[in-house]
């Protein structure tokens, strides 16, 4: 994750990808003065969808305020 103060950002948030949708998409987020940027990527090896991963991170979460 990158942090910087200095670019303007338009907007709250801001998502990019290439057409080629090869390349991680990026995230853009303003928070106060800070500005957050972080690239998504996917396995193409994997075998879990991303409902599966979901209901998992879900389940996880509910597990341990449990």
């Amino acid at each position: 994750m990158t942090t910087t103060a200095t670019a303007p950002v338009v907007g709250a948030s801001a998502a990019t990808t290439a057409p080629s949708g090869r390349e991680p998409l990026m995230l853009r987020k303003r928070i106060g003065s800070v500005i957050y940027e972080v690239s998504v990527h996917f396995s193409n090896t994997s075998k879990e969808t991303m409902e599966d991963k979901i209901l998992r991170l879900i389940e996880r979460e509910v597990s341990k305020s449990a």
